[in-house]
């Protein structure tokens, strides 16, 4: 069966580019015992992939050059030879972009889309979902009444942490980049702030304006000049869960800022960071409060998805320009 593939063509030097990516033709291979065939319904771009084009050490090994990407996918089973699965079901896992996949049933999990569309699986109810939940509830610890601040607000993760807060009672604050941003979080998600840092000249001074009281918790998906600003504002015993730095990752050489820890020693402060990975042994614990709060009504979610699977390189690269609200995805 003929197919194509989208593989890492060359290691970016600051923020990647159409050149970044190559499309090849392939042959899908007939499948072995134990393997299925998948055809892609939404793929996922996420910020952390960026890490993985070089060629550095990190939590996740680097993307081998003139390889598929991967990442992850829900997809529909075409044929079957695994006793577990069969043609029609729903899997996720972490797989090639390719326009179809013939690959160990190991590799995937069956997913209950009943009542619950499938992409959801790649949000709310997948990484970012379970991103948030940990984030939030074991790291920031919010209590009833505290003020959490969280930066790329309108992200995948940023929507689903801003409302789990509200759920345990906190005022939350959120940072965004645009005016539409801002009303879909104050008006969907319930934030009861939302500051727009492009038209901020002084964040610091916007973010005391915005939490009189002080800084909780900071749950941070950005970096740089937002979060120096929100450490001025940190309460003692603030918590600051260190999710994600995507203002820096496209940087070609190591920025001077304000010196924090100075900061986080006097208002005795705790800063974490975390990859979910850690967290999988407690997975179930999280999947099952976040489908309550789902099917609840308590937990809203925003999707933005392109449309074609040869659409894939320009969604990932509109994920550094501010281009999705809530989570990005391809529709294959």
């Amino acid at each position: 069966m003929k197919a194509k593939q989208i593989v890492l063509a060359e290691r970016p030097k600051g923020l990647p580019t159409a050149a970044t990516f190559r499309f090849e033709d392939i042959e899908t291979p007939a499948l072995q015992d134990g393997e299925v065939l998948l055809d892609p319904l939404y793929i996922s771009v996420d910020p952390y992939m960026r890490g993985r084009m070089n060629d550095a050490k990190s939590y996740a090994p680097p993307y081998p050059l003139d390889a598929p990407i991967v990442g992850g996918i829900v997809a529909k089973v075409l044929e079957s030879k695994a006793a577990d699965l069969t043609a029609g079901d729903t899997v996720v896992g972490y797989l090639p972009w390719k326009t179809k996949i013939a690959i160990s049933a190991t590799e995937v999990r069956k997913v209950d889309v009943n009542g619950i569309p499938p992409s959801y699986y790649l949000g709310v109810l997948g990484m970012p979902g379970l991103t948030a939940y940990f984030g939030l509830v074991d790291i920031g610890n919010p209590k009833p009444g505290e003020t959490v601040v969280v930066s790329g607000a309108a992200g995948a993760v940023g929507i689903v942490v801003g409302q789990i807060a509200k759920i345990k009672g906190a005022r939350v604050i959120g940072i965004a980049g645009s005016d539409d941003k801002v009303a879909l979080l104050k008006e969907k998600y319930g934030y009861d702030e939302v500051i727009n840092y492009k038209t901020t000249e002084d964040m610091k001074a916007a973010i005391a304006a915005a939490a009189p009281d002080g800084v909780d918790v900071y749950f941070d998906n950005v970096g740089g000049d937002i979060t120096d600003a929100v450490v001025a504002n940190l309460n003692f015993f603030a918590r600051i869960a260190l999710c994600g730095q995507i203002a820096l990752y496209n940087n070609t050489k190591v920025e001077t800022g304000p010196r924090i820890l100075p900061t986080i020693l006097t208002r005795k402060a705790l800063i974490k960071g975390f990859i979910i990975g850690d967290y999988a042994p407690r997975f179930g614990e999280a999947m099952q409060a976040l489908g309550s709060w789902v099917k609840e009504g308590k937990l809203q979610y925003t999707e933005t998805i392109v449309d074609g699977f040869d659409q894939l390189p320009e969604a990932f690269l509109g994920l550094f320009s501010g281009q999705n609200q809530g989570k990005m995805l391809v529709k294959a």
